[in-house]
C-alpha cells in the first residue's frame, strides 16, 4: 500500500512534537511539508534531518500557512493535522473547510497519540486562552514542592524559533543561559521568573529527549504549558487556569474547551479585577464543562517598583506580546498598574511603530494603545527598542513578566510590574498537591 501523505500545519511548537512521537518514524505516512503562522520567519526554513529521523534524510519543508490549498494539490496531500493552539473554534472550522475543499482530510490529534509517559509524577498546569495566569500558577506550584523537599524540573512548551539543531534539548539553569541560546523575548518572559527562583529549566524540540533528560534533575516533573494547549505528558495532576475577564472563551477555543474537560484542578484566576456578572459565568461554565474537577479561585495581586514615577505621568505601556496578540486581551499588568498608581495618560505608541512592530499593529488592530513586547529575533528587539525609545512619553510601564532592561537600552526612567497567584479561599494548591502527589522520591 503507498504511504498516506501528509502536511501538518503549525507555529514551531505542537507541529513539531506531533511530528517526533507519532509520524518520524510511522512508516505508513510520509510528511511532505510543515505549514507555519503566527511566529515571523519560520517559514522557508526546513525541518532539519538531524531531527526528521532515517526516513527524512534531507529534513522537511516549512512554507507559509498562506500556500495551504495549493500546497494540498500541488503534493496530493491525503491528510492535513492542526497543530498550533489558541484558535476560535471558528477559526479551525474554516481551516478545515479550506482542507477538505482542497481534497484532503482534516485532523486533529488527541492525548493518545501525543501524550508522553514519564517514570516521575507529572503536574501539568495549563489554560484555557494565553494570558490566563499559568506563569504565576506554574510558579506557585513550585514553590510549594521545594518547599515540602522535593527536586523539580520544569518543562516548558516549546517555543523553538532559532536554529532547530541547536535547541534539540535545552536546559536552563542561570541567566547566562538565556544569552547562550539566543533567547527572544517570548522565551525569556517564560523562563527568566523560573531562574529567578532557582529552578532547572528545560525547553527545546525533541520532548522525549528532554523528558529522560529532566529525569535525571529531579523527583517530580513539571509541565509549564503554552498558549491553551494540552500537555505533551500525561499528567497525574492537570491544573487548568480560567480567565474571568474573557468568560465564554473556555468553551469557544481550541483546545482550550478541551484542557478544561481534562482538568482535575481548574483555578479561576483574577477574580480580584474582573465584574462579578462574568466571574459567575465563568463559574457555571466551569461547573458544566469538568464538574468533578476541584476549583480554586485566586487573585493576581501586582507590585510595582517605584509606583510613585507613575502618577500624575504621561505613560507607554509595555504588555507581554502573546497575550495581547493570539491571545486577544485588551489589556494587562501594565494597565491594570497604571490606573492604580494614579497616571494621567497612556500614550499611543503606534504612530512611532517602526518595521515589524507597525506589522503587528496591522495584523492585530485590537491591541489599540497598548505596546506588545515583541521580540522574535534581533531585528524585531532593536524595533521594539527603537519604538519605544521614539515614543513621546514620561515613563514606561513594563508588565512583561521580565526585566526589559536586559536585552534593550531604555532612554527614559520605567518601572517593572510583577504579579504573583494568590488563592483565595480553601482549598488551596498546597492542600491539593498535598492530597494528590504521593512522595514518590
Amino acid at each position: 500500500m503507498s504511504k498516506i501523505k501528509v502536511l501538518i500545519m503549525g507555529a514551531a511548537g505542537r507541529d513539531f512534537h506531533n511530528f517526533n512521537v507519532y509520524f518520524r518514524n510511522n512508516s505508513g505516512y510520509e510528511v511532505v511539508a510543515f505549514t507555519a503562522t503566527q511566529i515571523p520567519d519560520i517559514a522557508g526554513r526546513k525541518y532539519p534531518a538531524e531531527l526528521s529521523g532515517s526516513l527524512y534524510p534531507e529534513g522537511i519543508p516549512i512554507y507559509p500557512e498562506e500556500e495551504l490549498p495549493a500546497l494540498i494539490r500541488e503534493k496530493q496531500i491525503d491528510q492535513v493535522i492542526l497543530a498550533y493552539s489558541d484558535l476560535s473554534h471558528q477559526y479551525v472550522m474554516d481551516k478545515a473547510s479550506i482542507v477538505l475543499a482542497s481534497g484532503a482530510d482534516f485532523r486533529l490529534m488527541g492525548p493518545k497519540s501525543t501524550m508522553l509517559k514519564s517514570n516521575l509524577p507529572v503536574v501539568s498546569i495549563c489554560a484555557v486562552r494565553t494570558g490566563c495566569g499559568k506563569s504565576q500558577t506554574t510558579r506557585k506550584v513550585t514553590d510549594i514542592l521545594k518547599k515540602k523537599g522535593y527536586k523539580i524540573a520544569v518543562i516548558r512548551h516549546p517555543m523553538p524559533y532559532g536554529d532547530l539543531k541547536e535547541q534539540i534539548c535545552q536546559r536552563y539553569e542561570n541567566y547566562s543561559d538565556l544569552d547562550r541560546y539566543n533567547c527572544t523575548i517570548e522565551e525569556r518572559e517564560e523562563y527568566e521568573p523560573h531562574l529567578d527562583r532557582g529552578n532547572i529549566l528545560y525547553a527545546g524540540v525533541d520532548y522525549q529527549e528532554i523528558l529522560t533528560r529532566a529525569e535525571k534533575d529531579a523527583d517530580i516533573i513539571i509541565w509549564d504549558g503554552g498558549n491553551n494547549d494540552i500537555p505533551f505528558y500525561k499528567p497525574d495532576l492537570h491544573i487548568v487556569v480560567t480567565d474571568p475577564h474573557r468568560a465564554g472563551h473556555e468553551m469557544t477555543y481550541y483546545p482550550g474547551e478541551a484542557n478544561l474537560r481534562m482538568a482535575d484542578v481548574v483555578v479561576m484566576n483574577k477574580i480580584d479585577t474582573a465584574v462579578p456578572d462574568k466571574i459567575n459565568l465563568l463559574r457555571e461554565n466551569i461547573y458544566q464543562l469538568a464538574p468533578n474537577a476541584i476549583l480554586v479561585e485566586a487573585a493576581s495581586p501586582l507590585t510595582v517598583d517605584y509606583p510613585e514615577l507613575i502618577r500624575g505621568k504621561r505613560v507607554l505601556v509595555v504588555e507581554d506580546g502573546p497575550t495581547l496578540t493570539h491571545g486577544e486581551m485588551k489589556y494587562g499588568a501594565g494597565i491594570v498598574a497604571a490606573q492604580k498608581f494614579g497616571a494621567k495618560e497612556i500614550i499611543d505608541p503606534r504612530p512611532y511603530a517602526v518595521g515589524s512592530i507597525k506589522d503587528t499593529y496591522i495584523k492585530y488592530p485590537g491591541i489599540g494603545t497598548l505596546l506588545p513586547a515583541m521580540g522574535y529575533g534581533k531585528k524585531q528587539i532593536q524595533e521594539l527598542e527603537d519604538t519605544i525609545n521614539s515614543t513621546d512619553c514620561d515613563i514606561v510601564i513594563v508588565g512583561t513578566p521580565i526585566d526589559l532592561t536586559r536585552i534593550i537600552k531604555i532612554n527614559k526612567k520605567s518601572v517593572r510590574v510583577r504579579y504573583e497567584l494568590q488563592e483565595i479561599g480553601r482549598p488551596d494548591l498546597e492542600e491539593i498537591l498535598n492530597e494528590k502527589i504521593k512522595d514518590r522520591r
